[in-house]
C-alpha cells in the first residue's frame, strides 16, 4: 500500500507533525512539490487523518487515572448505545473501547486528586444505565504510549 517514499514522509511527519514542507522535504530528500503531492494523497486516502495536539493533563492538575472496564447487562437490546452515548457525556471519560469477551466497555478516565475521582465515580459513573459489573484499574505509571506507527 505505501512505497519507501511515502513510509519516509509519513515517518519524519508523525515524529513532528509541526515540520514545514521544505523542512519535510530536507530530510526525505525530495522536493517540496513532491513532498506537498504525496501528503495530499495520503490525506485524500485517508492515512493522514489531521493534525492533533497532545496535552499533558497532569500538568493541569489531573494526577489521577483509572481504567473501568464494564460488563453490560446484555438481556436489554440497546443496552450499549445507551451505555456508550450516556458515557460521551461524562467530561472526565478520556476514551471509551468497546470489546468482545468477558469485558464489554472500557473507560479511561481522569481526575484531579482521589476525592475528585470519588466525585466523578459516584454522580457520573455509577448512573450510566445497563451496568451488570464494574472493574477498576488505577493507573501508577506509563510505561509505554507511543502513537506513532512503526513505517
Amino acid at each position: 500500500m505505501l512505497d519507501d517514499e511515502s513510509r519516509a514522509i509519513l515517518r519524519q511527519y508523525q515524529s513532528n507533525p509541526a515540520l514545514t514542507v521544505p523542512e519535510l522535504a530536507h530530510l526525505v530528500r525530495m522536493t517540496p512539490a513532491r513532498v506537498t503531492r504525496r501528503l495530499d494523497r495520503l490525506i485524500e486516502d485517508g492515512v493522514i487523518q489531521g493534525q492533533t495536539v497532545e496535552i499533558d493533563w497532569t500538568a493541569l492538575g489531573y494526577t489521577v487515572q483509572v481504567a473501568l472496564r464494564f460488563t453490560l447487562d446484555k438481556t436489554v437490546p440497546r443496552a450499549f448505545d445507551e451505555f456508550i452515548a450516556a458515557a460521551r457525556r461524562v467530561r472526565e471519560v478520556l476514551e471509551i473501547q468497546t470489546f468482545l469477551g468477558q469485558v464489554d466497555v472500557r473507560l479511561l478516565l481522569i481526575a484531579r486528586d482521589l476525592a475528585d475521582y470519588q466525585r466523578v465515580y459516584r454522580d457520573e459513573i455509577l448512573t450510566l444505565p445497563h451496568i451488570a459489573d464494574i472493574e477498576a484499574l488505577m493507573t501508577l505509571s506509563r510505561v509505554k504510549g507511543d502513537v506513532a506507527l512503526p513505517l
